[in-house]
């Protein structure tokens, strides 16, 4: 089967350059480094989603603090081994950046959406808010070229939540949605706590990959 990975994985973001480029890795000679990209909601909140860029890119672009550009590429995850333990690391890969300036029709632009096709890799966890608003935790295994994967932690909202609740292992689905930062306090056995940033897709919109007749209808609840 013919698989092709840029439709699996298709993300674009519109943002502000809020950090300096710091270098992050080389491969096969290539550089690459990560900066992080301000990005704003519809309810004015601010999401800072980390980008990875190959210097292949940099030609005739400088990444200057406050700089608008746009950014279209893959949503990825990698593992770090800290401290004896496995942390999943998310980051925006880059295929493509852009100032921002120059693309036409830039109010109608979608500044944040992210579309995966993937299988549901874990039981999906539904639970409701103490205001009763349904929520479902979903990760996602992308598949991406040279027999890789991307495990990706999603959220589900609503009618979606629902839809996926009872989701077996295994399924492919298809979910539309955009790339959102959360802080969170990591607690360590020592009494002691740690501000960490979580990065995850909020689901506006799933269906079940190539089958029609169980296709959600449910319309997107935007989460602000």
């Amino acid at each position: 089967m013919n698989t092709n990975y840029s439709e699996n994985n298709h993300l674009v973001l519109v943002g502000k350059i809020v950090s300096e480029k710091n270098y992050s890795h080389e491969i096969y000679g290539e550089k690459f480094y990560v900066f992080n990209l301000e990005v704003i909601r519809l309810s004015s909140t601010v999401d800072i989603i980390p980008i990875t860029v190959s210097e292949r890119l940099l030609t005739g672009l400088e990444l200057e603090i406050g700089k608008k550009v746009k950014v279209e590429g893959q949503f990825r995850s990698y593992n770090n081994y800290e401290n004896e333990r496995n942390r999943l690391i998310l980051t925006v890969f880059a295929k493509e950046i852009i100032e921002a300036e120059v693309v036409e029709d830039e109010k109608d632009e979608v500044t944040n959406e992210v579309v995966l096709v993937g299988y549901i890799c874990k039981k999906p966890i539904y639970r409701q808010t103490p205001f009763g608003r349904e929520i479902a935790d979903v990760l996602l295994a992308v598949n991406r070229a040279y027999n890789k994967s991307d495990y990706i932690p999603s959220i589900a909202w609503g009618r979606n939540a629902r839809f996926c609740q009872n989701m077996e292992v295994g399924t492919e689905v298809k979910i539309t949605g955009r790339v959102q930062s959360r802080n969170y306090e990591k607690k360590f056995e020592d009494g002691t706590t740690q501000t960490r940033v979580a990065y995850e897709v909020s689901i506006a919109s799933m269906e079940i990959a190539n089958n029609e007749e169980t296709e959600s209808e449910a319309e997107a609840e935007e989460v602000v």
